[in-house]
């Protein structure tokens, strides 16, 4: 039977599954993982929804109204967590301690035929999970619309994306967590207190040199000529990296499935972001698909920029 509605679409998946495999073994990788899909399973069953099927590593859920999607999709970040602070017991399996899971939802007219659910809202929900980082929870405008005020405050514009394969831009909206109003901000090195807020951020690719305020953010980099700020090369994904703003501090987050690669001018260590996110300060480059020590790598330089300041930075990275 065929049925056309209106629905909201929830896309969830876990990263760091594929690494279980090698780390755990097949049979220890797969209990972990189909347990781990179970239990966030249930929140969408707790929530009034409907999962539509499981995709390995991940699942395809619906529901009648966006507000119960969304406090699904909170619930199964709660839900993870848990996991993975009960990886950290004793006896657990320490393949839980390195799941992240990254939830998108789209809203829109889908037809449910033979057990599976198809259209735009289905293919948007999918393709919006290419722009999550770990423990992310993105939402169209339309999705946020349809939620009650006091839920709607939990989000954060993201402004419009590019999305794979489709020609009309999406305005994204991030679900807000722990990182918000926070008074340390987290870095690769450790946690360190605020300082004045910078005015902008540079990056320079070949000939490309870019400034980007804050009311510039995010941007997208990556090979996609539709990417805000377009890396041409083979090794680069077509959303490769997102640059963003919050808590006073510009923050960068791998999108890809080859990694990003931070290195500070005032540090020798290469930072690797596997879905992870890392606080830019200074100067430095990024490597999108190979590390700065790579000299075959594509490496963008940044700059953070205090106009204020007398001595500007080197946006080679040198000291």
């Amino acid at each position: 039977m065929t049925r056309i509605a209106e629905r909201t679409v929830l896309f969830a998946d876990l990263r760091g599954s594929t690494s279980l495999f090698e780390r755990l073994g097949n049979a220890e990788a797969t209990s972990v993982i189909t347990h781990t899909v179970a239990e966030l399973a249930k929140s969408v069953a707790e929530r009034g929804g409907q999962v539509v099927k499981t995709l390995g590593d991940g699942l395809m859920a619906v529901f009648e109204s966006s507000a119960p999607a969304a406090q699904a999709a909170g619930q199964m970040q709660d839900t993870l967590e848990r996991l993975v602070t009960r990886g950290n017991a004793h006896g657990a399996s320490a393949g839980l301690r390195a799941l992240r899971v990254q939830v998108a939802l789209a809203r829109g007219e889908i037809v449910e035929m033979g057990g599976d659910c198809f259209g735009d809202a289905v293919n948007v929900a999918a393709r919006l999970l290419d722009h999550a980082g770990d423990n992310e929870t993105l939402v169209t405008d339309v999705v946020l619309a349809g939620l009650p005020p006091e839920q709607q405050l939990r989000f954060r514009s993201l402004d419009w994306m590019h999305l794979r394969g489709r020609a009309e831009p999406v305005h994204v909206h991030l679900l807000g967590g722990k990182r918000a109003g926070t008074d340390l901000v987290a870095t690769a090195f450790g946690a360190v207190a605020p300082c004045a807020e910078p005015d902008g951020i540079r990056l320079l690719w070949q000939r490309v040199n870019r400034l980007y305020s804050s009311l510039k953010l995010p941007v997208v980099l990556g090979r996609s000529p539709q990417s805000a700020f377009c890396v041409d090369d083979s090794r680069v994904s077509r959303q490769h990296a997102r640059l963003d703003w919050h808590g006073g501090v510009f923050a960068l987050a791998d999108l890809s499935y080859n990694g990003t690669y931070v290195r500070f001018a005032s540090e020798d260590e290469v930072v690797s972001l596997r879905r992870g996110t890392c606080t830019l300060h200074g100067s430095g480059v990024i490597g999108l698909g190979g590390s700065p020590a790579d000299p075959t790598s594509a490496t963008v330089r940044f700059e953070v920029v205090h106009l204020a300041d007398t001595q500007p930075c080197d946006p080679l990275g040198r000291d």
